[in-house]
């Protein structure tokens, strides 16, 4: 068993008679998320009124809880000076902007090099907090914004707001072909059968939704604004794919390059040295997790992507687009 970092005691209000304990503890202590609570439970750190209670029991109001905190268990993942864009940071939340390139969390063939190895060496606090507070992510070539927790009440808070779907996050995207209009895509995403890699839809899959809008048609792409109501793995890459205009550059999704017919030599110098998808995350929204005010960021597309959005709109324009 690990070592007791603190002992809580809390009592439970009359008003919560016939709450769930586990929810109850959640409401009560709301700088630990409740799964960590579920555990304690399960590991018999938790009394209630001198007796180790189960989960589900219900409470009855006036019973006093008394809760055995254990020490967090730190990962072996070392700080690292990498240079972030911190767009906006206080003791609670950071936001970032991410370039392309970076891998946001350690894993298999990138156990350094990562933007969670760089968060440790700019606070090492962050060291206790799981994910070193990283709360939601982006894929290694998609570039933009990304909130990152700096406490645990933050985290928790954080982490429901995007089970509510009351965190927005926003993107801009370029696609191959030209799209009539925007729309909605709602179809579960999975686990390709055949290159676990790969995600597809699929009706195994977990349901998805994507809302996608025209930012501004050129003569064989489409720029969009999308939104998402949840977050799968390569959501929007799948979907697009799905829907017959794959991300720009994707190398999973993406198929061929394709040049427009007499493209200027700018726009075709600037297709074929586009190596990643075309994807920024633009636009985050948030309600802060402690003080409850309405916060927001946009961050225009790094200059990779805003090259090539310039070259095709020259190209668009010189064909009479």
């Amino acid at each position: 068993m690990r070592a007791v970092a603190k002992q809580i005691t809390v009592h439970i209000p009359e008003d919560f008679a016939g709450k769930r304990l586990d929810k109850a503890l959640a409401e009560l202590c709301p700088e630990y998320s409740r799964s960590s609570i579920q555990k304690w439970l399960r590991d018999g750190l938790v009394l209630l009124d001198d007796e180790v209670p189960r989960q589900r029991d219900r409470v009855t109001g006036g019973e006093q809880i008394e809760v055995a905190v254990p020490e967090a268990l730190v990962p072996d993942w070392l700080p690292e000076p990498i240079e972030l864009d911190v767009r906006y940071q206080d003791q609670h939340l950071m936001v970032i902007n991410k370039p392309a390139g970076l891998v946001v969390h350690p894993g298999a063939g990138n156990d350094h090099g990562t933007m969670l190895n760089a968060l440790l060496f700019a606070d090492p606090n962050l060291a206790v907090l799981p994910r070193a507070g990283i709360v939601h992510r982006l894929d290694k070539d998609t570039s933009g914004l990304l909130v990152v927790a700096r406490s645990d009440i933050a985290r928790n808070r954080l982490i429901a707001q995007l089970s509510q779907r009351s965190l927005k996050r926003g993107y801009l995207a370029l696609v191959c072909g030209v799209m009539i209009s925007g729309g909605t895509v709602e179809e579960p995403i999975g686990r390709d059968r055949h290159d676990r890699r790969r995600m597809t839809v699929t009706e195994r899959g977990k349901p998805a939704l994507t809302h996608f809008r025209i930012a501004q048609r050129f003569r064989a792409h489409t720029l969009l604004r999308v939104a998402l109501d949840t977050g799968r793995t390569h959501q929007i890459r799948v979907h697009m794919k799905y829907l017959g205009f794959p991300l720009l550059g994707d190398p999973v999704y993406g198929g061929r390059l394709r040049i427009p017919a007499h493209a200027t030599g700018r726009l075709r110098e600037a297709l074929q040295g586009f190596r990643r998808q075309a994807l920024h995350a633009s636009d985050l929204e948030l309600a802060h997790p402690v003080t409850g005010e309405t916060l927001n960021w946009r961050q225009p597309p790094p200059p990779d992507m805003s090259r090539l959005t310039e070259a095709l709109d020259e190209d668009t324009r010189r064909h009479g687009g």
